[in-house]
């Protein structure tokens, strides 16, 4: 199906990927984030993910949220203002506006993660389960530079790393998370994972965590690389487990 453009009112741009089928019922959707350090957008993190998506009976939705010389907090009102326009457009779109997700990666991810925990939003505005690939996760703790320069400047203070640190924004509200990361991740420390599932566990948030033992950042959907493209399997399955897309619907493509 044809991809269709979504006015944001923002100058972020969302883009529409409804999934085939038609028998009138209403289906989950994933807003895809894709990474780039908050400096540019990872085309193959992008249209791939949501022609996977499409695969396993998801509607999917790409945003190109602002990003540098925009600064904090851009590219989460994009992100916000995505997620608001998903809902409004639900009937239109076959979608169900109970069940939205998000999925990001880098620092897709971050923004991924300051959706779904993200202390000055709405229920509107928070998404029902959150997929994070090689986030992005804490700007106090092993952060990555060029994110933190993009986002918050490399003069940001103490106190703006924190409040911008996913980890410490966690609650019990925050929606289940599937993470995944390679342990020699060299831009991106698994730290950031291994440190986010453990606030997320701490808050009583349900948690699936892989970490693959070799890996280089910023993969996508891996599909020419058996050992990483297995997080796709992985995530499918977790979708299932939460009902989504249903019994019977959607296929996982390899």
């Amino acid at each position: 199906m044809n991809a269709i453009h979504l006015d944001l009112g923002l100058e972020g741009r969302l883009t529409a990927f409804p999934a085939p089928g038609g028998s009138g019922e209403r289906i989950p959707a994933v807003l895809v984030l894709p990474g780039g350090g908050y400096q540019h957008h990872g085309e193959h993190e992008g249209e791939p993910v949501a022609r996977w998506l499409n695969g396993l009976g998801l509607a999917a939705f790409v945003l190109r949220y602002r990003v540098a010389p925009h600064r904090y907090p851009a590219a989460l009102e994009d992100g916000r203002a995505a997620l608001r326009a998903i809902r409004a457009e639900a009937p239109a779109l076959g979608v169900d506006p109970d069940r939205v997700a998000v999925l990001g990666f880098s620092a897709g991810g971050h923004l991924a993660a300051s959706l779904a925990s993200d202390p000055a939003g709405t229920p509107a505005d928070r998404p029902a389960l959150a997929v994070l690939c090689y986030p992005v996760i804490s700007f106090s703790h092993l952060p990555h530079v060029g994110s933190l320069a993009a986002l918050l400047g490399s003069d940001a203070s103490p106190a703006e790393r924190r409040a911008a640190s996913r980890e410490l924004t966690v609650t019990p509200d925050t929606p289940p998370v599937f993470l995944w990361h390679t342990a020699d991740d060299p831009a991106v420390d698994v730290a950031h994972s291994l440190r986010y599932a453990e606030a997320l566990a701490a808050a009583g948030v349900p948690v699936e965590l892989h970490v693959l033992p070799h890996g280089r950042h910023g993969v996508g959907l891996a599909p020419e690389q058996p050992e990483l493209s297995r997080w796709t399997d992985w995530c499918a399955a977790w979708f299932r487990s939460h009902g989504w897309p249903g019994p019977g619907r959607g296929v996982v493509e390899g």
